[in-house]
């Protein structure tokens, strides 16, 4: 699948990995990861959204390959890590620990987490377990997988923007099961009649790939068309939304003072239209990280394609460059921002 970015984001030109392997995180799992661009440079790691949903070459190209060391993974069940689509000992704080394993493994001392969507919501699980081990964050699209998040998006709200799509989101499901898509869902994905659940998982799929941009985008139909990836997006997504994210309610939020008592830099950057995760989360982790640099950008939804997030997120990649490692124990932290672009 090709899909192009806008010249004017001006992301850095396409690279070659120059290692790339599985690592074995379990007995079940191998996850597929890449490392990009300096080896000695910072390191820094892209979290993938979905969950599910796996990095594509295009996600190289946030970074200055001359700067950083750039480190890519598929989480377990996504892109190329084996086996595919599964859900068993597929859980937050299994991919968290999957993180770190990682970060070891590739002899990062701390890296920048760089995560949008589902990606920052793992990213701030991370951060808030080993936040010895972060640098800065980056995140976009802010997603913390609350009930209101999911009940907005999958049950009523997204509805009402988009309701001739959401017609064909809901056509899989039988009426009488309506009023709790999720579990009707979940269980067509997980059942064994192996038709109906890649029916439903191209439906799902379908149905965020069509509503992440503010006009639908052709470009981003194409993976509902792979069998394996519309599965994988479909079945792992719904596995972590039936159980809330493995967290306890408003976690993420609640445990946002270790981020800010660290004084760890952190750049938020969210579409005003986003209808796939709502603003108001974002502004919810504002709330709790009030030092960060916060970016509403007015003309955009949820996909980092869209050009003015991909712009700010190639600008937060450029500043944070600038940091050593020697630079963590100075605790810096860049100045209260609140912009719209």
């Amino acid at each position: 699948m090709s899909v192009k970015f806008p010249q004017e984001c001006k992301m850095y030109p396409p690279i070659q990995p120059f290692n790339v392997g599985h690592l074995e995180v379990s007995s079940v799992h191998k996850i597929y990861f890449e490392q990009c661009g300096n080896k000695s440079g910072l390191p820094i790691v892209f979290v993938h959204g979905g969950p599910g949903g796996g990095f594509s070459p295009l996600d190289r190209r946030y970074f200055d390959p001359a700067a950083y060391h750039i480190i890519l993974f598929d989480q377990r069940g996504a892109g190329k890590s084996t086996p595919a689509f599964s859900l068993e000992e597929n859980d937050t704080w299994s991919l968290v620990a999957d993180m770190e394993k990682l970060r070891v493994h590739l002899e990062a001392d701390r890296w920048i987490l760089f995560g949008g969507s589902w990606g920052s919501t793992l990213s701030l699980a991370y951060a808030e377990k080993h936040i010895d081990r972060v640098v800065a964050m980056i995140l976009r699209g802010i997603f913390t997988i609350r009930d209101e998040e999911i009940q907005f998006f999958c049950q009523r709200g997204t509805s009402y923007i988009f309701p001739d799509l959401w017609e064909k989101f809901v056509a899989p499901i039988p009426e009488n099961e309506h009023d709790d898509l999720v579990s009707a869902y979940y269980k067509r994905l997980t059942g064994s009649d192996e038709a109906e659940r890649l029916r439903c998982a191209k439906a799902w799929c379908s149905w965020e790939m069509a509503t992440i941009q503010l006009k639908v985008n052709p470009a981003n139909l194409l993976i509902a068309e792979n069998d394996t990836s519309a599965l994988a997006f479909a079945r792992i997504e719904c596995h972590y939304f039936i159980n809330k994210g493995f967290m306890e309610p408003n976690q993420l939020i609640d445990n946002a003072y270790i981020i800010r008592n660290a004084k760890i830099p952190v750049t938020i950057v969210h579409g005003r239209y986003d209808v796939v995760c709502p603003a108001k989360t974002a502004w919810d982790l504002y709330k709790q990280l009030p030092d960060a640099e916060f970016f509403f950008v007015d003309d955009a939804g949820h996909s980092a394609k869209e050009t003015g997030i991909t712009k700010k997120l190639v600008e937060a990649s450029d500043k944070y460059k600038t940091l050593a490692l020697k630079s963590v124990s100075s605790k810096k932290t860049p100045p209260r921002r609140v912009t719209c672009v």
